[in-house]
């Protein structure tokens, strides 16, 4: 399951959840990462109760942001936010170096409802942006790509996105499904989510060109360079195009075995996996210097039934203050 050089074993029969798995296969020049969630994606979902349709589809844009932020190479966060007119008018997910996240939406549940009970990603989303953000930390600038949503999925926009601010030939596939399990006290319901992203990285830099982007700095009407897609890069995306959702998320499927069935023929070498957790960074601590920031007018103004309460959007934790517990510290007149 090896390059030449590295010891080889047979792949790994059991699969692990809430893990991230980068591989590659050398022969190919592609290199790429497998993530599985079970429980951490259970627990977000779980926290918010929303209409199935949309935990999908939010689902999907948890899956989506742990493949693309887990190949931050320092301590920052990644962040994933869509601003659209559809019945899902955003979501927001953040993950944080080394892989913990937390996931919230907004959505108009009347539109939702009209949509019947399977409806399709797209008409949830709507057209809007999505924006990806990727946070260094409070002393180096933030960096942002925009990908316009026109009619199309996740998937579709993470192509989008890779190919114009990282200009990597990149695939993603991502699933999402609710499983029911029978227990003695009932039928249990859970999620699962599975994703993989692959990318073209050639040695040679001429091996990766690719059409020029439309539109482009020519004047218009010029017509586009038709530009052949590598060989190497044709067979890679034919692989990862037959991999279906079931394998994703299957439980008894590792994500070694998944690869191996794959890309056996050119030999796929797998590194150390990661773990992701399901973590919310809100705090009492911090959710109070929040409301000593207000001014003292504000403050009194959330006041209701003698107390200021607060809820967390993100993992629905409520925090309950008496007013004295907020009162800004003032500074000493003399």
């Amino acid at each position: 399951m090896t390059e030449r050089g590295v010891p080889s074993r047979a792949p790994a029969e059991h699969a692990d959840d809430d893990v991230i798995l980068p591989f590659e296969i050398a022969a190919l020049d592609l290199r790429g990462r497998v993530v599985r969630l079970g429980p951490a994606v259970d627990a977000i979902l779980g926290r918010h109760g929303y209409p199935p349709p949309l935990s999908k589809l939010l689902g999907e844009a948890i899956v989506l942001t742990a493949l693309l932020g887990s190949s931050l190479k320092f301590d920052g966060r990644f962040i994933l936010q869509t601003s659209t007119d559809g019945p899902v008018r955003m979501i927001v997910v953040d993950y944080r170096s080394p892989g913990s996240m937390r996931a919230c939406a907004q959505f108009d549940g009347a539109r939702v409802s009209n949509l019947g009970k399977t409806p399709a990603m797209v008409d949830l989303l709507g057209r809007g942006h999505l924006a990806m953000t990727i946070d260094q930390g409070p002393e180096m600038s933030r960096y942002q790509g925009l990908v316009a949503l026109e009619g199309g999925g996740l998937e579709d926009a993470a192509h989008a996105y890779c190919e114009r601010s990282e200009q990597i030939p990149t695939k993603v596939r991502l699933a999402v499904a609710e499983e029911i399990v029978a227990a003695a006290d009932g039928a249990h319901h859970r999620w699962r989510a599975g994703g993989m992203l692959l990318q073209f990285l050639p040695k040679k830099a001429e091996r990766m060109r690719t059409a020029d982007l439309d539109p482009g700095d020519a004047p218009q009407g010029t017509p586009l360079d038709n530009v052949p897609q590598d060989d190497a890069w044709v067979e890679g995306q034919s692989l990862i195009a037959t991999v279906e959702d079931l394998e994703l998320i299957d439980p008894d499927l590792s994500s070694e075995r998944l690869l191996f069935r794959l890309f056996h023929e050119h030999g796929v070498r797998v590194f150390n996996a990661s773990g992701i957790e399901a973590k919310c960074s809100c705090s009492r601590n911090s959710v109070t210097s929040m409301l000593k920031s207000f001014s003292k007018e504000d403050r009194d103004d959330m006041i209701q039934d003698g107390v200021i309460a607060v809820t967390c959007e993100f993992c629905n934790t409520r925090y309950v203050f008496s007013p004295a517990e907020v009162e800004a510290t003032e500074p000493d007149a003399s």
